[in-house]
């Protein structure tokens, strides 16, 4: 008679300082180096994973139900012209159940290996999110090997070297490699939308890792969406003759890229068109005005993130995804801070006082359930509607 054996470990999450946790692996084998972080939202798993903000990531799961509800086509983020994923991996408390839902279209287990990320799962998750909220963000490497064969020595050797993300700039490498247009609008029931008229207005949007949902309600304000690649020099964006700019969200330390992102926009600042930014660009544009960036103790990432707009008072109920933020202590006169966080209070948007210039931090485009900043869009496009009809 055989006695009780403990089930074999086949994945890791290795931290730098050499702390192990063992747990069950999940989709692609192999592994990767990245910072861990948490995500408190409790739907939109494959939105997440697939968000290019999160490139260089390993995202810890708090609700301890990821994949219920299967995987499919549409949930998807990451714009098929993007020339790398999203997170590289994903840590969860319980096992991936069977699909319950008719949305699904395959297991969350065949869809990470599709899309080559490793997951690891029976981690005290719980424990792990206290531990990056007390002591912040943790580098660390996440392997499976479906025996359970691992060289510990090798994989702890690579955590260590891992430098993190302050300083990398991971937007040139999630940018799309070409200029394309995009003209898809918010879904309608079961239907995804293509708008065949000609809209009224034109945006270029600058792609440092946009979402597709963001290009979505840029298109439901009746504009044709031209996307281009971060390193666009500003005079071939204002070639393409923009009604107005946008600054899409990104990874990365703001800093590192706006080395030469920064340059750039201060030259469609000086264009006097509309720009609208969302987290990165949020973050780019405010470099590109004379503020600071810094790096978060913990970074905002979830859905119920309560924002207050400072021009009309109102408390809106967010989703966030970032670990660098812009101190509100460094604007400079002429621009005024108009959100800010009410877990933390740092700043969340801006605006510049004599120009159509404004940007926020948290994501506006994101359906967590709320819609409470879906107006930034329509703001934005007033914004472009007052300039033209001035222009004209």
């Amino acid at each position: 008679m055989s006695g009780w054996q403990e089930t074999k470990a086949t994945a890791l999450l290795i931290f730098q300082d050499g702390t192990i946790v063992e747990g069950q692996g999940l989709g692609a084998t192999g592994h990767a180096v990245g910072e861990v972080c948490f995500n408190t939202a409790i739907t939109g798993y494959q939105e997440i994973l697939t968000d290019l903000s999160y490139a260089g990531q390993i995202i810890t799961f708090t609700f301890p139900h990821i994949g219920n509800i299967g995987a499919n086509a549409e949930d998807v983020e990451t714009v098929k012209m993007a020339s790398a994923p999203g997170a590289r991996g994903c840590v969860l408390k319980a096992d991936i159940t069977n699909p319950s839902n008719y949305r699904s279209a395959e297991h969350l287990n065949d869809w990470l290996k599709a899309n080559n990320i490793i997951g690891i799962s029976g981690v005290d998750t719980r424990a792990l999110t206290a531990m990056i909220r007390d002591k912040g963000f943790a580098n660390a490497i996440i392997a499976h090997d479906p025996e359970g064969n691992f060289e510990i020595d090798i994989l702890k050797a690579e955590a260590a070297k891992f430098a993190g993300l302050e300083n990398l700039d991971l937007a040139k490498t999630v940018s799309t490699a070409q200029t394309y247009k995009w003209n898809e609008r918010s879904w309608e029931w079961e239907e995804r939308v293509i708008d065949p008229k000609e809209a009224e207005f034109h945006i270029v949007a600058v792609d440092y890792g946009a979402k597709a949902n963001i290009l979505r309600c840029l298109v439901d304000q009746d504009a044709t969406v031209t996307v281009v690649n971060a390193e666009t020099p500003a005079k071939d964006i204002l070639a393409l003759n923009p009604d107005g700019i946008f600054l899409s969200n990104g990874p990365g330390d703001p800093a590192a890229t706006g080395e030469y992102a920064v340059p750039i926009i201060k030259e469609l600042i000086e264009s006097g068109l509309p720009i609208f930014g969302i987290c990165l660009g949020h973050q780019l544009l405010a470099l590109a005005l004379g503020a600071k960036t810094k790096k978060m103790h913990q970074g905002h990432h979830g859905a119920n993130h309560p924002v207050k707009d400072l021009t009309t008072t109102k408390v809106e109920i967010t989703s966030m995804n970032h670990g660098f933020a812009v101190d509100g202590d460094t604007l400079p006169a002429g621009i005024t801070e108009t959100h800010k966080s009410l877990f933390d209070g740092s700043n969340c948007g801006l605006m510049v006082d004599d120009k159509p210039i404004f940007s926020v931090q948290h994501h506006p485009e994101a359906s967590p359930g709320p819609h409470d900043s879906h107006y930034l869009f329509a703001r934005f496009m007033d914004n472009v509607k007052s300039h033209k009809k001035e222009a004209a």
